[in-house]
């Protein structure tokens, strides 16, 4: 049965994506079997893959409103090993559409529930707000990673995240665990950097991860290749802190 870990931060532009990515691409590299589920509108994480979402014709949306066998919504992507369920720019809409289903707030956990043995590891891509599909994900998962970017204002929102999971824990997915906070965006050059990580160390103590992914113009232009930048290069400062950090997760 797998583990599956959420990808969450309701602040934007914080490396969520990337991360669900590249860390998915690392842990397969491993040998793992892993399944990405996309749950932003923005489809990113699908396009950073290489998926055509205008050439496909079952998403997480046809999931969730219309109850579709998640098996027919899965991809191969190029990476061996990871397959994807893509999103879709339908997916706006879905939270109203999903107001009137009866446990709304089950139905991802119940899609999961019928892949789930087909898989070592599922990480679903949060979209970078807290409403009811962000709730699904956190529901259905067994932990979260939240990336947190070495910038200023990095923790601003965090508290209400972290409010978040703990209704979610007290009043629908007990066993819900924080994995690690990831810091992003890291440039050794800058104090501001090393000012936010140990701000963050001070505040989190041992769930910060280890490994930090640092500023790297690979990790920004492998997505419009359709490509992890494991797969775009491999050499990368980029590529190795996702390989070190699959690493950690795994011994974790």
């Amino acid at each position: 049965m797998s583990k599956i870990i959420s990808l969450a931060n309701q602040k934007g532009g914080v490396g969520k994506t990337t991360t669900a990515i590249n860390l998915s691409a690392a842990v397969a590299r491993e040998g793992k079997r892993v399944l990405l589920i996309d749950a932003d509108p923005q489809a990113n994480a699908s396009s950073g893959l290489g998926v055509d979402i205008r050439s496909t014709d079952n998403t997480i949306y046809e999931c969730l409103i219309n109850g579709i066998d998640p098996k027919t919504a899965i991809i191969e992507t190029k990476v061996k090993h990871l397959h994807i369920i893509p999103s879709h720019i339908d997916l706006v809409g879905a939270e109203i559409e999903m107001l009137n289903i009866p446990q709304r707030e089950l139905i991802l956990r119940n899609i999961l529930e019928q892949i789930r043995d087909d898989y070592d590891y599922i990480f679903i891509d949060c979209s970078p707000s807290l409403g009811l599909i962000t709730i699904n994900a956190l529901t259905a998962s067994n932990s979260v990673i939240i990336p947190v970017q070495c910038e200023f204002f990095a923790l601003e929102g965090i508290a209400k995240l972290l409010n978040t999971i703990k209704i979610i824990k007290s009043k629908l997915n007990p066993s819900l665990q924080i994995e690690g906070f990831l810091l992003t965006m890291f440039d050794n050059r800058l104090r501001l950097s090393h000012q936010v990580y140990n701000e963050v160390k001070r505040h989190f103590g041992n769930l910060v991860f280890d490994s930090v992914i640092a500023r790297n113009v690979r990790l920004s232009e492998a997505p419009s290749h359709g490509l992890s930048v494991l797969d775009y290069d491999f050499n990368s400062k980029g590529a190795q802190s996702y390989i070190k950090l699959a690493k950690e997760l795994l011994a974790r």
